[in-house]
Parts: C-alpha cells; sequence; structure tokens
C-alpha cells in the first residue's frame, strides 16, 4: 500500500458542510468566498470566488476626452486611485508619444513610494494581523496562545516584545501597541505622499506629461524628515514579522499548506528610471527593465521573462464564469502592435465589454470578475498568474532578475537586499529576502513588510536624485502635448496589491476603447473557459483547516488568511454569514472524495 493510499484509507467519513463569507467587501466591489468544509477531516473540499457588483468603467470610458482618463481612472479605487492616475499617465504618455521630465518621474516616484509604505502598512497591522491576534488566537487556537506565551520572540531586541504572545496582544484591534502606532504611521505616510502628488488617494498634481507639484527644496526635506521619522517602526515590524510568522510554522506543523499554490506570479513593474524611459512601445523592453521593481512571470520558481512587450502580448481576457457576452467576433481595435507583432483578439486593446446579468449558478456563471490569464508560448498554458498580495511577486521576480542596483537596494545572487541607514533608535539595518519554499498565505504576509522596507530604501534614492537635479537647475516638471487623432498606448505600473495595466485606444481624438485591469481580476477570479480555478479558489481549495472550532463555532480564521494574504480588501470588515453551516451531506467512505465528486 503506497503511503498516498494510506492516508486515504486513514481518512475519517466525510462530514461535509457548506459554508459562505459574503461579502468580504472592497472598495471596488463585494468577494463572495463560498466553500464546502469536510470538517471531520479538516479540509477545504470545494472553493468558488464570486463579485456581484458590476462598475462598468470600460463602457463609459468610451467617447471621453482620452487627457481625462487619469482623473476618472483613479476613481476605479479608494484606496489605490493614485496607482490608476499613475498607470494612465504612462499610458497617456505612450499615446501621445511624450516622456515626463525627469524631475516629474522622481516625484511620481517618491509619491507612489509613500503610497506602498501607507497602504502595505495598514493593510498589514490593521487588518491581516486581526486575523493573528491574541484575541483572534484565543478564540481559535488556544493551544496555540499557551505555547506562544511561553515563547521568547528570538528579536525582541529589535522589535522589543519579550514573548510571541506580547506580539499577539501587540495586533489586538484598537488596544494593541502595533495596531495603534500603524494607525500614526498611516497619518505620516499619507502626508508624505500628498507633498508629491497633493490628493491621497486622488492625486491633484498628476498629469500625462508630468506634474504640477513644485520641486521646492523644502518639499523634499518634508519628505525626508517624515521618513526618517518611521524607520524604527519599519525595521522593527520586519523582525515582529519575521518572529510570528516563524513559530506559526513550528507551533502548527502543516501550515505551509494553507492558502498554498503552484508558484505562478506576474509583476508588472514600478518606479520608472528617467534616464532610460521615454515611453515608446519600441523601447518597452529597455525601459521595463530600467524600472526599479523589475517586471516579469515567474514559473515554478524559473524566471521566463523580463521583457514588458512579451508580457503585454501575452494578456488573455477570458470568460468561463463571468457574466458577459464574448466579443471575438466584434471588428478588433488593433490587429498589430508599433513593432508589428499581432495583437490577440482577447487583448485587452480588442476587448469589448457585454455585460449579462444572470442568476448565480456556480456550475456555470457566478462572478461580474473575468478571467485575465497569461498565455505561455513555450507550454501552451494559459496561466492563472496571481500576485502574491503584490510584494510577493514584486521581490520573486525582482530577486531573480538581478536588475536593481542602488545604494539601499540591490538584487543580487537570486535575493534582494535592503540596506536602511541608522534612524531615532535603531542601527543602520541589512536586510536580505530569498524567494521561500512556498508560494501560501504566510509568505505572501511576510513578503508584505519586506517590500515596506524595500519602498523606504527607494524612496531614499529617489530623494537624493531629486535634491541633485534640485541643486543642477533642472527642476521641469511638464512637458507640453497634442492628442493625436489616432492613437494606442499602455502603461505598467504595480498597484499596492499587484499588477496594474491600462490598455487606450484613441480614435477621432476621443476614446474609442478603454481597458484598465487591476489585480483583483487576476487573483479573484472564477474558474475560466478552461476550467482552470483563479488564484483565490485555487489557494483555498483542498488546503488543511487548522482551526480548532468545530462547524457550530468555526470562524473561517484559516480560509480568511488565506484570502487576505493576497490583500484583497483593505479598510473594510469580513462580513460572514454561517446560520451554524449547512450540512449537505455525510459521506461512509474510506476513499475520501469517491462519492462526491
Amino acid at each position: 500500500m503506497t503511503a498516498t493510499e494510506q492516508m486515504r484509507a486513514a481518512e475519517k467519513p466525510g462530514q461535509i458542510v457548506e459554508m459562505a463569507w459574503d461579502p468580504i467587501t472592497r472598495i471596488i466591489g463585494n468577494l463572495g468566498i463560498y466553500t464546502k468544509i469536510d470538517f471531520a477531516n479538516r479540509r477545504v473540499t470545494e472553493c468558488h470566488s464570486t463579485s456581484s457588483l458590476f462598475r462598468g468603467y470600460s463602457v463609459f470610458m468610451k467617447g471621453k476626452d482620452p487627457r481625462d482618463a487619469g482623473f476618472i481612472t483613479s476613481r476605479i479605487c479608494g484606496i489605490c486611485g493614485d496607482n490608476h492616475t499613475t498607470c494612465s499617465v504612462y499610458a497617456q504618455n505612450m499615446a501621445y508619444g511624450i516622456a515626463n521630465p525627469p524631475m516629474a518621474e522622481w516625484i511620481i516616484n517618491l509619491g507612489e513610494a509613500a503610497e506602498y509604505l501607507f497602504d502595505h502598512t495598514i493593510f498589514q497591522d490593521n487588518l491581516v494581523f486581526v486575523d493573528f491576534c491574541e484575541a483572534m488566537v484565543k478564540a481559535t487556537n488556544p493551544g496555540v496562545l499557551a505555547r506562544a506565551e511561553a515563547t521568547a520572540s528570538p528579536r525582541a531586541g529589535v522589535h522589543g516584545l519579550r514573548t510571541i504572545a506580547d506580539i499577539m496582544r501587540a495586533l489586538n484591534p484598537f488596544e494593541g501597541q502595533v495596531y495603534n502606532e500603524a494607525l500614526r504611521v498611516s497619518r505620516i505616510t499619507r502626508e508624505m505622499f500628498c507633498l508629491m502628488e497633493g490628493r491621497h488617494v486622488h492625486p491633484s498634481t498628476l498629469y500625462p506629461g508630468g506634474v504640477g507639484t513644485m520641486p521646492e527644496p523644502s518639499v523634499f526635506t518634508d519628505y525626508l524628515t517624515r521618513l526618517m521619522e518611521i524607520l524604527d517602526f519599519v525595521k522593527k515590524a520586519v523582525a515582529l514579522n519575521d518572529d510570528l510568522f516563524d513559530f506559526w510554522y513550528d507551533a502548527l506543523p502543516g501550515y505551509e499548506e494553507v492558502g498554498r499554490r503552484r508558484v505562478l506570479l506576474g509583476c508588472w513593474g514600478a518606479f520608472q528610471d528617467p534616464s532610460v524611459v521615454d515611453y515608446r512601445y519600441e523601447h518597452m523592453t529597455d525601459w521595463g527593465r530600467a524600472m526599479f521593481v523589475t517586471p516579469g512571470i515567474v514559473v515554478d520558481g524559473k524566471l521566463l521573462t523580463t521583457d514588458l512587450v512579451k508580457i503585454n502580448l501575452g494578456i488573455r481576457i477570458l470568460l468561463g464564469s463571468s457574466f458577459y457576452k464574448d466579443w471575438v467576433n466584434e471588428e478588433p481595435f488593433v490587429e498589430r502592435d508599433p513593432l508589428g507583432n499581432p495583437v490577440d483578439m482577447r487583448h485587452p486593446w480588442n476587448q469589448t465589454t457585454f455585460p449579462e446579468p444572470q442568476k448565480r449558478d456556480f456550475g456555470e456563471k457566478y462572478s461580474w470578475v473575468m478571467s485575465p490569464r497569461w498565455f505561455d508560448e513555450g507550454s501552451g498554458e494559459h496561466l492563472a498568474l496571481d500576485t502574491g498580495g503584490g510584494p510577493f511577486a514584486r521581490l520573486y521576480v525582482t530577486a531573480l532578475a538581478g536588475l536593481v542596483d542602488t545604494p539601499y537596494v540591490t538584487a543580487r545572487d537570486g535575493a534582494v537586499k535592503i540596506s536602511l541607514p541608522r534612524s531615532r533608535t535603531l542601527p543602520a539595518m541589512d536586510l536580505k529576502w530569498s524567494p521561500p519554499a512556498w508560494s501560501n498565505a504566510i509568505e505572501r504576509d511576510r513578503a508584505r513588510v519586506y517590500f515596506v522596507a524595500y519602498a523606504a530604501g527607494m524612496a531614499l534614492h529617489f530623494l537624493e536624485r531629486a535634491m541633485t537635479r534640485v541643486r543642477s537647475g533642472d527642476t521641469r516638471t511638464f512637458t507640453d502635448f497634442e492628442v493625436p487623432d489616432e492613437t494606442i498606448g499602455c502603461g505598467f505600473h504595480e498597484a499596492v496589491r499587484g499588477v496594474l495595466s491600462h490598455h487606450m485606444v484613441v480614435r477621432d481624438g476621443k476614446i474609442a476603447n478603454y481597458h484598465p485591469y487591476p489585480p483583483t481580476p487576476w487573483n479573484g477570479s472564477p474558474r475560466d473557459s478552461f476550467g482552470t480555478p483563479g488564484p483565490y479558489e485555487d489557494a483555498v481549495q483542498n488546503m488543511p483547516i487548522f482551526e480548532e472550532n468545530g462547524p457550530e463555532s468555526f470562524k473561517g480564521v484559516d480560509v480568511m488568511r488565506a484570502v487576505r494574504s493576497f490583500d484583497p480588501c483593505l479598510p473594510c470588515g469580513v462580513h460572514m454569514y454561517l446560520g451554524g453551516g449547512r450540512t449537505l451531506r455525510t459521506v461512509h467512505s474510506p476513499m475520501f472524495g469517491a462519492s462526491h465528486g
């Protein structure tokens, strides 16, 4: 008898209970997670991810003045609106044949670095860590809390919390030290952002061609003062996260399987290098690779490409289980890219949105989210890429590519190294992030705080470059332009939680087609036309359950940790409906799964 057969023979008779969390609210719509859980064998047997809200930006953008695209699309999201504005500016610059002056690029980079600092901190410490705080662990895994009380924190010398239980108490909502400190840091980082982009989160000084921010020395010194004020917090956060997550693996053997899926990661790059970027499509391969976060696609731990042209041409929008009619019989908007490469009919440049509302049916159509996939010519697969919540993919791709080299952040020898200077109470600190063994919930969460340190290091670099330009006397921040009658453009950027692209077609001086693809469709997509689950579904389905509660008092904390690790929601709570759960059937079979497919 094989080991697998022995495991199956040891399975208890199944007790399948249907449980739903709907909505897990987002700024841009409602996320629902529908599961079937086998409580006898502590495993999720089935998962569907749904969204019940249709927004329709791709519909009402048609006919608009393309110069308004950034201001309109920033309203897609009330949290990362500036990421959309930035991406739209990149797409418009390409369409208009212009580039931002170097000073404008440094200002945009500083604004986006502040956004990463703000958003990742408030999400990690005020939302993700609610699922790891003392109050939650006491309610779901009291045995783990007891062990935490007796476990010393290896890095207490940095973060100051003596035991792992002390860390958990510091994460308690409204009362915990770390929880409240993160709220203070969120205020400071928003101030940093506003110094560069005017208003958070819908920038008032960011346009195609540049920015309206005046590059006075006081603007940069005000930003630097605030950045240095939070560096202690950043250093402590990395140490605290490592202590907590390392303990979690030890306390709950097998927890690496929670939220685990195949390594299928996409990153579209962030932070343009003004000495290289000209926004010409013909040069996109070069200026993409010069970004201070490297674009790329990783499959099973191997870097497939860092070429933004190849990344762009590989995007396919599949429908499958989403509430839309197909558009493949429509006239294409773009048959060939500016390099002469054929553009697929399922590429966003050629997409037409035809909403088709209907009753939700998990066997057919059940979500307003489409299913973006990336077509790998080598394997012939339509890959269901995920972003790892953003930081996981960014660090993974950048580490493997080895192209980033600045005084504060370098990618070398398959790892990312971050050097932060001395701050108020802590000495200079060197941090290192290497690709872990798993793409799972804990490693997505761990990567988030390392990317906070990455963004802080990059902000220091951008400040130095901006101040050097001020001293040289080149303070231009805007390039004049005219809108061509017919043109196309695409922008690639990283929203806080991952890949973001905007694709625009202009005809007769107006927008003829516009499709923004943020990380939510990539991560939260339903099963596609090939039957492939989306990343949320894939990460939750078949994962083990470690919560000690039974169906009557089940909180679903492991499921929530898996879903939240992708950063699907920010200033929102989880609204959970159980009603005690509904038992579907009890299966008496030594072969678990044989009687319920």
